[in-house]
């Protein structure tokens, strides 16, 4: 079963004639299923579930299994202590949230008619596909093993290969310094989307040899990432320090309007993400050389755990920083002279893709359609096998150069779009 399907469900309240309980047998209302959230997040907001005679306002996620919460690490993300309610299918776990507390969970009763199902599980496609650009949709609910695991291993080596290839773009610029690419591009990615570029031109504007002259001491190190933020320095002895030190080194601060500051978790505050990276640079001398020479992807994460980086930022910082490095620099620094040396060189690089297998899924709306089409996502190596797809692929309707629309053609002479 779809989890799209348990969506429409609960969203056109076909659970109305049937009564609902939690699962440890209390009596469940259900005023107002919410607003659906299409961001990252619970799956809806806003909700009013009266349980007990108890009126809660708050968040509700929906699982086909109670153990999704955790194959999905909402265990470990405070953005989903207020769920008030985690629906599902199958109740096959309890579940608790970043806090340590145990979520009510409710096994929503709903009908169970095959043809019923079938019939819902069209309309909700339906609805979903004038925002959804997954051409062969309804072929992959009626087959999702048309995405072959192959392909998917396809997938992600073209999607290392794309990073590959910013990352030589980086060492032109930085005139082949693997390090200071590295920091230029873990500060981008310290960035976490919302603030990438601004943190990215943070680094630009701040060389490494400079702050490499004060590693040894945060407080300078802080000062002048701060100071070349453009955001106001709130701390006196700070603000000091940076003045002395952006005269000392001829520093020029980007434009703080860069950095977007309204709805922003606390944990991604622009201060202290900068904080945080200051912390980094203070407590890593040669950050790069450890991660090439790291291969246990627990002291790779090791590297960058800090008080206030949650578990999911490290994998974020592992996909999208490091495991591309690690892949470039063994890509890069093991050329062959002969051309039938290219295909061992690309094996040579399994250790990188085999880390990203050990890393959690990513969550983002383009992994919950996948999901909602019936796709297995176990790890990192799937989520971004399936995010260069519908990037490269399904976006641009590239549907003749793809693995899947190809079986398609030839099953029935037709492509998906």
């Amino acid at each position: 079963m779809p989890e799209i399907l348990l969506h429409y469900i609960w969203e056109h309240c076909l659970w109305a004639n049937f009564p609902q309980q939690t699962t440890d047998g209390r009596p469940i209302e259900i005023i107002s299923v919410g607003e659906h959230n299409r961001d990252a997040g619970p799956d809806y907001s806003h909700a009013r579930i009266r349980i007990d005679g108890c009126e809660w306002v708050g968040n509700v996620e929906i699982h086909i299994h109670s153990s999704d919460w955790y194959h999905h690490k909402h265990n470990a993300d405070p953005a989903y202590d207020n769920v008030i309610l985690h629906v599902v299918r199958d109740a096959d776990k309890q579940v608790f949230n970043s806090r340590g507390e145990a979520l009510t969970q409710c096994a929503l009763q709903y009908p169970q008619d095959k043809d019923y199902l079938t019939s819902l599980l069209t309309d909700a496609m339906r609805m979903d596909s004038a925002e959804s650009r997954i051409g062969c949709a309804r072929q992959l609910l009626d087959d999702p093993l048309l995405i072959t695991d192959g392909w998917r291993r396809m997938l992600l080596r073209k999607r290392l290969q794309c990073k590959q290839a910013s990352i030589t773009r980086l060492l032109e610029i930085t005139h082949g310094s693997w390090e200071h690419a590295f920091y230029i591009s873990l500060a981008r990615n310290f960035g976490f989307h919302t603030n990438s570029v601004p943190f990215e031109e943070l680094a630009i504007a701040t060389p490494l040899s400079c702050l490499r002259k004060h590693r040894d001491s945060l407080f300078q190190l802080t000062a002048i990432l701060l100071g070349q933020s453009g955001l106001p320095i709130r701390d006196e002895a700070l603000a000091r320090e940076y003045d002395f030190l952006r005269t000392k080194f001829s520093l020029e601060p980007i434009d703080g309007s860069l950095w977007k500051l309204g709805r922003i978790r606390p944990q991604n505050a622009p201060e202290r993400r900068i904080r945080q990276f200051a912390n980094l640079l203070h407590r890593s001398e040669f950050l790069f050389s450890r991660v090439i020479e790291l291969t246990d992807i627990r002291e790779l994460a090791e590297l960058f755990a800090q008080e206030g980086m949650s578990s999911a930022s490290i994998d974020i910082l592992l996909i999208n920083t490091v495991i591309p490095y690690k892949y470039a620099y063994r890509m890069l620094t093991t050329r062959s002279a002969a051309a039938e040396n290219e295909e061992r060189n690309a094996h040579r690089a399994f250790g990188e893709l085999e880390l990203m297998e050990q890393i959690a899924p990513e969550d983002n709306t383009i992994i919950r359609q996948w999901r909602m089409l019936g796709q297995q996502v176990r790890n990192a190596a799937d989520t971004q096998a399936l995010l260069h797809l519908y990037q490269n692929y399904c976006q641009h309707h590239e549907c003749v150069n793809c693995e899947v629309g190809y079986r398609i053609f030839f099953a029935n002479n037709t492509f998906p779009l």
